[in-house]
């Protein structure tokens, strides 16, 4: 049932526009405000409830306050919530990324996910000694002022060159990325033959945003970037232990030199990982590569037992068997029913990503890269998901995301809510 918002939600929310710019934390762009959430549903402030296929942006993969978890961080918040020096919280969950991530020899925790990516690539420059970082058009690597280098370009330059996407970032900053297309192998191999000895390393998601790798696409970076001792950088700030207990490592069969963790490994509270080569990671250690070569980093709440705790009771929950395989199941059959409403509705679209994660373009054509992925009709995505949002389930405007928690209940009212809004269309 379609409601509206009663006196007390809409002060709420007058109240958030005078308080935060545009009225928001600078995230979901709605004026939902949410109250609580439990397994697969979340619950908004005037008591309207939601199948969650938004996950607070992914990190509660087994489900919002899974018991386990909270039992977990009842146990330790009154042991200290964080203590800035090693914990051994922390050090057993660096020991379960390296147990689970082929490519993990050593862990270094940071709290968000822009924060592990821009020490990635600056650990990349530090072991090549060398300044230019490649990445894909359309790429999310965080906030930082690499992050947001033709990250979502509303006119798209000509490659490799960058386009900057905030205001505030030095024009200088351009100079220091190369921009190549998503899925394209040949490109990414001309450019890196062209500027190799200026490159410090490569850093992609191995399912950028939505869009899956085409076959060869990855093995064919890991060998290109190998042949000139490249560092290749895996953002798996998403695809860690999403796709796989492994990651997109494990998933693909592809590992990297480096990759970056964030999201599950919290299990809801602010974490993230830097994740690599012992000879690369060794450059955050200054007694093994001296003060020329030493890169600091430092953080007040990295590796907080806090989020540690909760962390190692999510990969607990993952780690049992059958779990992917009804996250898988749970993703296919949400996603089969996003295919039939639309089609039914004889709405155009295409849903690309993998079973955990994925969302409809509004578009019949193949989404292979970024500018396909603008192609379709946005202002029918955003009326659909608005309705969507209306009717019960709450989502983002670009992204699906499917948790080990959804029952049936759940993908059946999904369902249902999909083909009442392709409808109202």
């Amino acid at each position: 049932m379609i409601t509206t918002q009663d006196e007390a939600e809409l002060a709420l929310v007058e109240r958030a526009r005078r308080l935060l710019p545009a009225g928001s934390l600078g995230n979901l762009n709605s004026d939902t405000i949410i109250t609580r959430g439990r397994a697969g549903r979340v619950w908004d402030v005037g008591g309207r409830e939601y199948v969650d296929l938004l996950l607070g942006s992914g990190p509660m993969l087994v489900g919002h306050a899974h018991p386990e978890v909270t039992q977990a961080v009842l146990e330790q918040v009154p042991l200290g919530t964080t203590f800035f020096a090693n914990n051994e919280p922390a050090i057993q969950l660096a020991a379960k990324i390296v147990e689970a991530v082929a490519c993990a020899e050593k862990v270094r925790f940071v709290s968000s996910g822009t924060e592990a990516d821009l020490y990635a690539m600056r650990l990349a420059r530090a072991f090549r000694r060398r300044d230019k970082i490649l990445k894909f058009e359309g790429g999310y690597h965080g906030m930082s002022d690499y992050g947001l280098m033709s990250l979502w370009p509303e006119r798209p330059g000509n490659f490799p060159q960058a386009a900057s996407d905030s205001a505030g970032i030095p024009t200088s900053v351009r100079g220091e990325i190369l921009v190549c297309p998503y899925n394209d192998l040949a490109t990414a191999q001309d450019l890196i033959r062209a500027h190799h000895d200026e490159i410090g390393g490569v850093i992609v998601e191995p399912m950028q945003r939505l869009i899956t790798a085409e076959p060869g696409f990855l093995q064919g970076l890991r060998e290109i970037t190998r042949e000139y001792g490249i560092p290749l950088i895996f953002d798996e700030v998403v695809t860690g232990f999403r796709l796989a207990y492994g990651g997109a490592q494990e998933y693909y069969g592809v590992v990297p030199d480096i990759c970056t963790l964030g999201k599950v490994i919290g299990g809801g509270f602010p974490l993230a990982a830097i994740a690599g080569r012992d000879d690369i990671m060794a450059h955050l250690d200054r007694g093994r590569v001296g003060a020329e070569d030493f890169m600091p980093q430092i953080g007040t709440l990295s590796g907080n037992p806090v989020a540690a705790v909760a962390g190692l009771a999510t990969l607990a929950i993952l780690r049992r068997p059958g779990a992917y395989e009804r996250i898988f199941a749970n993703g296919e059959a949400i996603r089969d029913g996003l295919a039939a409403a639309l089609h039914e509705a004889g709405i155009e679209a295409t849903i690309p990503g993998e079973p955990p994660m994925f969302d409809a373009v509004f578009s019949a054509d193949r989404v292979r890269n970024y500018r396909d992925s603008i192609s379709g009709d946005v202002a029918l995505s955003k009326r659909f998901n608005a309705m969507v949002r209306r009717l019960g389930v709450f989502k983002s405007d670009n992204k699906i995301y499917v948790s080990l928690a959804h029952d049936e209940a759940d993908i059946a009212l999904t369902i249902t809510v999909f083909r009442e809004a392709a409808r109202a269309l």
